[in-house]
């Protein structure tokens, strides 16, 4: 079986770097065949992303796989109704990996999985797709991205809105000039959050493997705050609202900006949990300020508490100001009018709850596999990394309490241990990453 010690594995098949075909496993012959997929994270998100990818052409959802065995009995049992065709359903995702039928994996699992369980598809040739945030921390990101180079597979990030067409003429508009020079982005995400109280440790349900669950987290007792949502809100598995929601707001910002501005130098975010008292870790309002090297400035807000303003993006430049609003509508104000200029940028929404984006994202997918290209990908992974570092920053910003100054090039906090050792975490010993990919 697989495991994250894939140097042995790799002793053992002829997976060196370099020595693969982009294409993928020996079983996929050819740009007009069908691709295997397996989907590893049987929940909303999971059986959603399953019903889009099945109706896709010439592509077969051929495993379901989750720790939970209800879960993936019922998705199974729900394709089956659908295209006639029941996926086998498994509960290991390591078995994901050494099935040699499987050509691409989809992580709609939990975000301490993300990637760790991307990083295992490269390894064991497979393509793959990877949710937001696709990392549970800064390092493990980047070693995805190192593993999807190193074996030359096709990784992408879960970001939809970089499929979304109305996005796509926004950010190009921003990319032409026409706002002029920005000197600052901002996002401001708005969703309020009730209190998840307190959960005593039990024993996990029967249909349950609780080691698979908490897989590469350190050993911790069961708590039904956990399973099957609110572990967004405790640091061993998830980031927060920053890492849930914030990861999609912050992306926009970043791919306005540029790929070539990379990250920031300087980092400083404060916040809490206001409102309640409860069990969770992360907070539910805060105020991030990011500012690169030449001066530009990245800011975002979370408000988790009720508000009277909306979820939107603005970028600020020398010749006016762009609003980008969640279902891609935009408005440009130039030269400081308080009024938009007419004929630009009010877009109809494109489809309802993102299964049309859904459909264009992984489309995107499946044919920068058949054509071998990753360069096409809308959300190639290191450009998600990217944005999805910021997630990560700001966290240990918060935790720390303090200002964080950081290192684009070695991602790193020069001469800062404390900030440094946050930038990865503790692992289980039976689900440890290798130090190199």
């Amino acid at each position: 079986m697989a495991n994250f010690k894939r140097r042995e594995f790799l002793k053992n098949t002829t997976l060196a770097a370099g020595a693969l075909s982009l294409v993928g496993p020996a079983t996929w012959a050819g740009a007009n065949d069908r691709i295997n997929v397996a989907i590893i994270g049987m929940g909303g998100r999971g059986g959603s992303v399953m019903k889009t990818v099945a109706a896709l052409d010439r592509v077969e959802v051929v495993k379901v796989c989750d720790p939970d065995r209800n879960r993936r009995e019922k998705w199974a049992a729900e394709l089956e109704a659908l295209t006639g065709k029941r996926p086998a359903p498994e509960v290991d995702l390591r078995r994901i990996m050494d099935d040699p039928e499987i050509d691409a994996v989809i992580m709609t699992c939990c975000n301490h999985w993300h990637a760790p369980a991307g990083i295992l598809a490269c390894q064991a040739g497979k393509h793959a797709y990877v949710e937001k945030p696709i990392s549970h921390n800064l390092k493990e990101g980047r070693m995805l991205v190192q593993a999807a180079r190193r074996y030359q597979r096709v990784v992408m990030g879960g970001t939809q809105r970089r499929s979304h067409p109305n996005f796509r003429k926004a950010i190009g508009m921003i990319h032409e000039g026409i706002i002029g020079d920005i000197y600052m982005a901002r996002w401001l995400l708005c969703g309020p959050r009730a209190s998840i109280g307190f959960k005593k440790p039990t024993a996990p349900p029967d249909s349950l493997d609780w080691n698979l669950w908490r897989g590469p987290a350190v050993e911790q007792p069961y708590h039904e705050n956990l399973v099957h949502y609110n572990w967004h809100w405790f640091w061993d598995f998830g980031g927060g609202e920053m890492g849930n929601n914030g990861s999609h707001l912050v992306d926009i910002c970043h791919w306005g900006l540029g790929r070539s501005k990379g990250l920031p130098t300087r980092i400083d975010v404060v916040g809490g949990r206001f409102g309640y008292r409860d069990q969770a870790q992360t907070p539910n309002t805060l105020t991030a300020t990011h500012q690169y090297p030449d001066g530009t400035l990245l800011v975002g807000e979370i408000r988790g508490h009720h508000t009277g303003e909306s979820t939107s993006w603005h970028f600020y430049g020398t010749k006016g100001h762009m609003r980008i609003l969640t279902g891609g509508s935009f408005e440009i104000f130039l030269e400081g009018s308080k009024k938009p200029e007419p004929g630009i940028g009010n877009l109809p929404p494109v489809g309802k709850g993102f299964k049309k984006i859904d459909r264009l994202q992984f489309s995107n997918f499946f044919q920068a596999i058949r054509e071998q290209r990753p360069d096409i990908l809308n959300a190639e992974i290191e450009d998600i990394h990217l944005s999805n570092a910021f997630c990560h920053l700001d966290n240990i910003s918060y935790r720390l309490g303090r200002e964080l100054r950081f290192d684009p090039e070695t991602e790193t906090f020069p001469g800062d241990k404390e900030a440094n050792q946050l930038l990865t975490r503790q692992y289980h010993p039976e689900f440890q990453l290798p130090e190199q990919v």
